[in-house]
């Protein structure tokens, strides 16, 4: 994610009615068990919109998922971020012609790639296909002083209390908030709320996530019936 205009953009731009019914719905499109999906449909979904290799990769997810149950929420991050984190960084600009797009998940799988959004999102929606609790994960902006600019990765609280541990696409071992001396924080959300952030903690709550237009927008948009068509290829 580039520059201080993008994460303006994002925090001004509100929903003029209450969405969040609908975000909640989205959610729960990947909140239960891949035996309850369409992995044929989704497979050759992809398959007939970007590529035979993204069937592929599509059956490496439903792999990874279906081997990540029974394991410990430890393990199951672990798994789910090693295998995100082999994908290809690229500006949205490039891939989808777009200053600031967030591709869904299925989106993601099927080009083979995105930006620090896409791999948190994507992140976000297969730990929930995998059973851990929307309460203990938010996708969390921060600015990245490492790279001077404004970054997006995944924090998981395995109590309330607790410091979150960072999932993230620049530095690719999950560390705590706290060994990331790097990143401070400016707001994280999930499926139902939106928080300030001034701490490496959870923030101050600031109302729901449809506040958010491009949360909304992305809900609308899970599962194989609305995939966008990158401007470039990445395979």
């Amino acid at each position: 994610m580039k520059g201080g205009q993008t994460f303006t953009q994002t925090m001004l731009k509100v929903c003029q009615h209450s969405l969040l019914a609908t975000a909640i719905l989205g959610t729960c499109l990947f909140a239960q068990s891949s035996t309850q999906l369409d992995r044929s449909k989704i497979v050759s979904t992809l398959e007939s919109k970007y590529g035979p290799r993204a069937g592929k990769r599509a059956n490496a997810w439903f792999q990874v998922v279906d081997s990540a149950q029974g394991l410990s929420e430890m393990e199951k991050l672990t798994k789910v971020n090693t295998f995100f984190n082999l994908f290809t960084f690229v500006d949205d600009i490039k891939l989808w012609g777009d200053s600031n797009y967030w591709a869904t998940p299925m989106e993601f799988i099927g080009v083979a790639g995105g930006d620090c959004e896409d791999f948190s999102i994507a992140k976000y929606f297969t730990l929930l296909q995998l059973g851990i609790p929307d309460e203990k994960l938010r996708i969390t902006m921060v600015k990245a002083t490492s790279v001077n600019q404004y970054h997006m990765v995944l924090a998981y609280y395995e109590t309330p209390g607790s410091v979150p541990l960072v999932l993230d696409n620049l530095d690719k071992a999950i560390k705590p908030a706290s060994a990331r001396r790097d990143l401070l924080p400016v707001y994280s959300f999930n499926g139902k709320q939106l928080w300030l952030n001034k701490e490496k903690g959870r923030g101050v709550l600031a109302g729901s996530s449809s506040r958010l237009e491009k949360w909304t927008d992305l809900t609308h948009r899970l599962g194989v019936d609305r995939l966008r068509q990158p401007k470039m290829r990445l395979e």
